[in-house]
């Protein structure tokens, strides 16, 4: 059983930068890709972006390339999301969440371990 702990979300200025943390604990967490979701009002989950096990391979929603970075650190059982540019529309709940998969599902129901999620809200 994993349990992920998401932080580093707070309130930021359109085209300000902010970085999200997702902290694990419980299992291996290298044997996971991991990714960070985020949820509108009244919408499902999206994907965001992506990270393999290893941190060798990234993938992100093709809207958003460019403008957000994953990375991750296996020894300090963390992954990151780093935003640039924000834009009012980046306003979310942002979730991170961990797959048996190498490859980082783009589907949230490929998903088997979900942290409580963190708000971000750009102001215009």
């Amino acid at each position: 059983q994993v349990q992920l702990v998401e932080s580093g979300g707070g309130l930021v200025q359109a085209g300000g930068s902010l970085r999200l943390s997702c902290a694990a604990s419980g299992g291996t967490f290298s044997s996971y890709s991991m990714a960070w979701f985020r949820r509108t009002p009244g919408n499902r989950r999206d994907f965001v972006a992506g990270i393999s096990r290893s941190g060798g391979s990234t993938a992100y929603a093709d809207s958003l390339k460019g403008q957000f970075t994953i990375s991750r650190d296996n020894a300090k059982k963390s992954v990151y999301l780093q935003m640039n540019s924000a834009k009012p529309e980046d306003t979310a709940v942002y979730f991170c969440a961990a797959s048996w998969r190498n490859v980082p599902p783009r589907s949230e129901s490929s998903y088997d371990y979900w942290g409580q999620g963190t708000q971000v809200t750009v102001s215009s």
